[in-house]
């Protein structure tokens, strides 16, 4: 990640100031944008300077080669043989099924629904497809209902060394809800140029969303597994439990992980619709999954949601939108070193694009965000992280935000006609919030480098940066102010906007904005 260390070494701060004394006081500005969060923030001194250009410059990021990861691929990757088995066993005391069975209420829902001593079928030793499945099962365990159109009525269990492929001469499998099935990888799983859904059997019909923690089928893939999700739909999986969100790709809990030993799971979801789930995508502690090309539509609380320690994912030209209660993506605890780029994400009820909770090391790129009920981009908690070439447009709240985030760099970033400003950065403190601190650290320190791009009439002005350690500019347009005031500058920048547009736009100079304190602390 050559890129991000180039950005880090150019964030250092320089000390060739120019004048420019100035106070800037949270409270006086931008109030129509935030009113809490600046009042947070206290009277401080700030210097406007100029600094060498030169030193904030960087180059177009260089995004991952996409070539690789296409149908064709996967296709290559089937092994059809050796032809493997179908065997039914009993739910419990099987290790890829403990984090579903491990407490009492869970093992209640398969009772409930199986009416019987909860049974799986495991496939094992090799290559299945559900024409194998109708051959291996009786009628009540498994069956095809119309050509080309098969019901699980017990959960499946991809084995170790195994493969299931549900490929194009399936036109539908469906799992069912009353009978309490899902599908778990615990080996090789590709779904390819087809269909998954989820089946309520009584009124023989998608199993659509209709209350918070019904029971609804979903996928799991758990450590050292391979998934592969091509050209297909899939829909209306997922609910409120634990690894049962809808489509995941998840390393063993932390619990099993020692008993199982696997490495970290790994996939490609590509061009595959994604609708009416609980959440579109999760994973876990997953390395190098590949999203491309697919499309979350509606989906209920998040379309795309990577979480915790995830490593080298690559997100990329898929569309985000109608998700129900939160964001079209999110990457949240220590998801790092990953490429978010040309995706479109709008529409959605919070945020287009989240990177939350200690994600560092990541460049999200010439994505698409618009009318979103909240922010289009938003950052929490996670620095080291670049933006470049990002449009932001047309969302209810701000184009960009940044929270207690130190060294992100805006670079070449659109953000116009957003309901309050192009650019918030802020600190916030969170103690006292529901928020576990242990899990969850933060710091209240903020720092941006903002190159390039241009902000376009935003509700409440261009851009506000309250209690920052330091802020800099270069080549920022900013046009077309909402207010008569002219172009609205808030936080560490008000006192000081006339000096910073001067440097800016008529002598085409590169701007610090810092703290007087940490001035007198670098000059000693």
């Amino acid at each position: 990640m050559d890129l991000h260390r180039a950005f880090w070494q150019r964030s250092g701060t320089s000390l060739a100031l120019v004048a420019g004394l100035f106070w800037a006081t949270a409270g006086q500005a931008g109030e129509t944008a935030a009113p809490s969060e600046f009042a947070e923030a206290k009277r401080q001194a700030y210097q406007v300077s100029s600094i060498p250009a030169d030193s904030l410059l960087l180059p177009a990021p260089k995004l991952p080669d996409l070539s690789p990861y296409t149908p064709e691929a996967v296709y290559a990757k089937l092994v059809r043989k050796p032809v493997g088995s179908v065997v039914v066993k009993r739910m419990l005391q099987q290790n890829p099924l403990i984090e579903f069975t491990g407490g009492d209420e869970r093992l209640r829902e398969w009772l409930k629904r199986q009416g019987e001593m909860p049974q799986v079928v495991f496939i094992e030793g090799g290559y299945v497809t559900p024409a194998d499945l109708t051959r291996s099962l009786p009628e009540k365990y498994f069956r095809e209902t119309e050509p080309g159109v098969y019901l699980a009525r017990l959960p499946i269990v991809v084995s170790q060394g195994a493969t299931l492929h549900i490929g194009k001469e399936t036109k539908d499998f469906r799992l069912s809800s009353e009978r309490g099935v899902f599908l778990i990888n615990d080996g090789k799983l590709f779904i390819t140029d087809t269909r998954l859904t989820a089946w309520r059997e009584a009124e023989n019909q998608q199993d659509w969303f209709k209350k918070k923690g019904r029971f609804r089928p979903f996928l799991n893939s758990w450590g050292g597994t391979e998934t592969y999700i091509v050209n297909s739909v899939v829909s209306s999986l997922g609910y409120t439990a634990s690894k049962s969100y809808g489509v995941s790709i998840s390393q063993y809990s932390p619990a099993m992980h020692p008993i199982m030993q696997r490495s970290p799971p790994s996939g490609w979801l590509l061009n595959t619709m994604f609708d009416d789930m609980w959440y579109g995508f999760y994973c876990y502690e997953a390395y190098d999954v590949v999203l491309r090309g697919n499309t979350y539509r509606n989906n209920l609380v998040y379309g795309i949601d990577p979480h915790d320690r995830s490593r080298r994912l690559i997100i990329a030209e898929n569309t985000a939108y109608g998700t129900v209660q939160k964001h079209g993506i999110i990457v949240s605890r220590e998801v790092n070193d990953s490429w978010i780029f040309n995706n479109r994400s709008y529409e959605n009820h919070l945020s287009g694009i989240v990177v939350d909770r200690s994600s560092v090391n990541n460049v999200l790129a010439n994505n698409e965000v618009y009318r979103n009920k909240s922010d289009g981009i938003t950052i929490y908690e996670s620095g080291n992280n670049l933006l470049w070439a990002n449009k932001a447009f047309n969302n209810g709240r701000h184009g960009i935000r940044v929270r207690n985030s130190s060294n992100v760099g805006l670079y070449e970033n659109l953000a116009a006609a957003n309901g309050l400003l192009g650019i918030y950065g802020h600190v916030k403190d969170l103690n006292g919030t529901d928020r576990d601190l242990q899990l969850d650290p933060f710091d209240m320190n903020l720092s941006l480098t903002v190159v390039g791009g241009r902000l376009i009439g935003n509700g409440s002005g261009a851009i506000s940066v309250v209690t920052p350690q330091s802020v800099k500019l270069y080549r920022l347009e900013m046009l077309m102010p909402t207010k008569p005031t002219g172009i609205g500058m808030f936080g560490a920048l008000a006192d000081g906007k006339n000096q910073i547009i001067d440097l800016l736009v008529r002598q085409k100079k590169a701007v610090l904005v810092l703290p007087l304190d940490k001035l007198a602390q670098l000059q000693e």
